[in-house]
């Protein structure tokens, strides 16, 4: 009977967003329950693993209890239900806590033998969370601070489409981003940029809560970490409160989470101070139980501290029965297509291009834009950084997703959208986002609009050479199989006078070594064209586009197609079926060296091929014939050239061919001194192709 009454009183489904959270449960002892089921499995994973980090969730399983099983609004059975709350670990080295809520709470994707191979081969239960192997889980976590900078970016993606489709009669888009971070995401300089862009966004269905345990591996954190955080956060613009006791003071914790709902103006941030570990008779408040196992007797002494007469992995039936969150899911669903329904009924245009959106598909005349632009020889020449104005630009006309800015060098990137205003506090709906001079938490701010999954497709920029400030974002993205396009203009010595610190050499190789990241150098405005048809059809995979501060010539022969295969051809005076006696290679601002070099050495009566290869990516996925027509492997006498290292390069020329390009440091001084310093030149060309021959 006691059973039975549990399963009752939590069976009635919770209110939507816009009344009130579910009713806490009355049953303390069944509250104990369910938190202590919520240790144990992130135990026991991590014992049976004998590899993990337990204490985390052992600290911070009240908090999430609330989270998961009051508050939070979502459906197990379907976990991309658009309106669903967004819930981010930030802290992701706790995954066990995760993988438990998501197996509590109904979802099919991790079930209790998913539980049990922990950090295993082919799990869906890997080491730290990864969207794109565990349904459920938002956005992929590890390094600390990422989950703080990709929480921001869900709710900047709620805001700006809850400003853009909400009516005063009809909600429609109205949904809280919780993310749980530890002490180590405020020490890490991402964090600190992202909560700043928050506040400063007046992101107020953002909630944070604050895993204040005061361990982290070395040990307490008063051996490098003192600061007053809340003082911090409140500085930057949000509303902070502090619950003093994490671990027991239940009802505090629900105020403070209520508390932040009613704060609509400003992220929140609750600093619940907790005890790692907590239960652990030997290994509680200390780093011992931060990065390792338990242990068999620590194990079973926590067991005995907590009461749980459980064996490992195994959860009680009212402990199911209360967390369980299928009907509710399924309830809060139905009244949100209900919803969607009215809204079709009484603003058809927008629901048309709302649920366009959301089915995550591209318009079926969306690339119409790029198509009307032209960039034949002598035509419309410029830098490529402002073809890629002209495509952004373009393609703000007929992609409705479209969103992204620059890290304060709009001017420069030439990346804002003119028929649109700025994203700010008080206009969401806008899609020029200012980032500010926040090249790291830029990165992972737009990967966050983009794993939100409701059809934005973000871009960011800045300089080439601030990739390195926002490497460990683009990995992330690269890592989270998500199409962020990052727009990178002055790529190489190219830019002159501001010199080494600046100038990227060693970036192109760097993102071409990264795997599942395009890695796109145009030459001209139809190769810019082609990288950016390539780079909005890619929802899997990023692209980086390098490109020019200097004006580029449009070249013959070059083509949105040819450039969609990452190399072709676009000269050759080689008859058909003749190899050539030689073959040039080139990319970007070099690919006219590269043009006119092959044409300079041709009227010596040579026969030389001019190949552009804009995306080495794109290049190794065509087929063996395709790439045997392009480089021929009868042709030895091969030459590259370009504005970056030389690494790599071999496996294009060959070991009899030739590179230029700079392996060292750059320099201060205009872009055409440059070249001529590091023979970066035509002249150079033909003389390499000439020695090759």
């Amino acid at each position: 009977a006691r059973k039975a009454s549990r399963a009752a009183r939590r069976a009635t489904p919770r209110a939507a967003h816009g009344m009130t959270s579910a009713p806490p449960v009355a049953d303390t002892a069944l509250v104990n329950d369910c938190i202590n089921a919520i240790r144990f499995l992130a135990i026991d994973g991590v014992e049976k693993a004998k590899s993990g980090h337990p204490g985390l969730p052992m600290g911070a399983a009240p908090m999430s209890y609330l989270l998961w099983n009051e508050q939070m609004k979502f459906n197990p059975k379907n976990p991309d239900f658009f309106n669903r709350d967004r819930f981010v670990l930030s802290a992701g080295h706790g995954s066990m806590l995760q993988y438990g809520l998501l197996h509590l709470a109904g979802f099919d994707s991790v079930t209790n033998e998913d539980l049990q191979q922990f950090r295993q081969l082919n799990s869906v239960t890997p080491g730290h969370p990864e969207n794109f192997m565990t349904r459920g889980v938002e956005v992929t976590t590890g390094p600390l601070g990422m989950g703080v900078a990709m929480a921001v970016g869900l709710a900047c993606a709620e805001k700006h489409l809850a400003a853009r489709f909400n009516k005063p009669d009809c909600e429609l888009v109205n949904h809280y981003t919780y993310m749980i971070m530890g002490d180590g995401c405020n020490q890490e300089g991402i964090s600190n940029e992202a909560a700043s862009f928050a506040g400063h966004q007046g992101l107020g269905k953002l909630i944070a809560l604050y895993d204040d345990n005061k361990i982290t591996i070395d040990g307490h954190t008063d051996i490098s970490f003192t600061e007053d955080v809340c003082a911090r956060y409140e500085a930057l613009g949000w509303h902070v409160q502090h619950v003093e006791d994490g671990n027991c003071d239940m009802d505090g914790l629900r105020k403070a989470i209520e508390e932040a709902k009613k704060v609509t103006d400003k992220p929140s941030l609750i600093k619940v101070t907790t005890i790692i570990g907590y239960g652990s008779p030997n290994k509680a408040n200390s780093h011992d139980v931060h990065g390792a196992a338990l242990g068999t007797e620590e194990v079973a002494a926590t067991r005995d501290m907590l009461k749980w007469e459980h064996e490992p992995f195994v959860v009680p039936e009212d402990v199911k029965a209360a967390f369980d969150h299928t009907e509710r899911g399924a309830a809060e669903e139905a009244e949100w297509n209900a919803t969607l329904a009215e809204y079709t009924e009484k603003y058809p245009e927008d629901a048309a291009e709302f649920k366009q959106l959301i089915s995550r598909e591209l318009p079926a005349d969306w690339d119409s834009s790029l198509d009307a632009l032209s960039y034949e020889p002598g035509e419309n020449e410029a830098a490529s950084r402002i073809h890629s104005q002209s495509c952004l630009n373009a393609l703000a006309t007929t992609l409705p997703g479209l969103i992204g800015g620059s890290a304060d060098l709009a001017p420069s990137n030439m990346t804002l959208m003119k028929m649109f205003g700025d994203f700010q506090k008080d206009t969401p709906a806008e899609r020029n986002v200012r980032f500010g001079v926040r090249e790291h938490a830029m990165g992972a701010i737009a990967n966050g609009m983009a794993l939100h999954k409701s059809g934005l497709v973000p871009y960011c920029a800045t300089f080439f050479i601030f990739t390195d400030y926002m490497r460990s974002a683009m990995r992330m993205a690269a890592l989270s199989e998500i199409g962020t396009i990052h727009v990178m203009t002055h790529d190489s010595i190219g830019l002159g006078e501001d010199g080494p610190t600046h100038q990227p050499v060693e970036h192109l190789a760097s993102f071409r070594a990264m795997p599942n990241m395009m890695m796109m150098r145009p030459g001209d405005g139809k190769e810019t064209v082609g990288c950016y048809k390539v780079a909005v059809k890619s929802r899997d995979m990023p692209s980086t586009l390098a490109l020019s501060r200097q004006q580029l010539a449009n070249q013959p022969g070059t083509s949105v197609e040819g450039t969609a295969k990452g190399g072709y051809t676009i000269s050759d005076n080689t008859p058909e079926g003749e190899t050539p006696d030689a073959i040039i290679i080139g990319t970007g601002s070099e690919l006219g060296n590269a043009a006119d070099a092959a044409e300079a050495v041709r009227a010596d009566g040579k026969n030389v091929r001019c190949v552009s290869m804009p995306c080495w990516e794109l290049y190794e996925a065509q087929s063996d014939e395709y790439k045997e027509s392009v480089l021929p492997a009868a042709c030895e006498a091969r030459v590259a050239i370009e504005a970056g290292c030389s690494m790599g390069w071999s496996k294009y020329t060959g070991l009899k061919g030739k590179f230029i390009g700079i392996d060292t440091f750059g320099a201060s001084a205009p872009a055409g001194q440059l070249y001529e310093k590091f023979g970066i030149t035509t002249a150079t060309a033909i003389d390499a192709l000439k020695e090759v021959m």
